[in-house]
């Protein structure tokens, strides 16, 4: 995570409470505003991926089936990987207490 020295804005948001809850539970430490606005990058970064990948698509036509197929294997790893880590650091947190 990129941490910055940024001018910052007070707003309102209305949030799903079961949804806050859960997120206030995983923030503790680093804080709901500082979430916020990771994901709030987050999204804004997959906004702009998806403008690219789709002029590219333009550019180059489509995916073919096995592009397609291996980007998705891809991307089941990741999120293989990333719930790995997240029970990982949950374990080794609750060790810690």
């Amino acid at each position: 995570m990129v941490s910055c020295m940024a001018t910052t804005k007070k707003v309102t948001v209305t949030i799903p409470a079961d949804l806050l809850d859960e997120i206030r539970a995983e923030t503790a430490e680093r804080g709901l505003s500082a979430y916020v606005a990771e994901a709030l990058r987050f999204k804004r970064d997959r906004d702009r991926l998806r403008e690219l990948a789709d002029w590219l698509q333009e550019e180059h036509g489509p995916l073919t089936e096995e592009e397609h197929a291996a980007a998705f294997e891809e991307l089941e790893a990741l999120d293989a990987e990333h719930e790995r880590r997240r029970t990982v650091g949950k374990h080794d947190a609750g060790e810690a207490a």
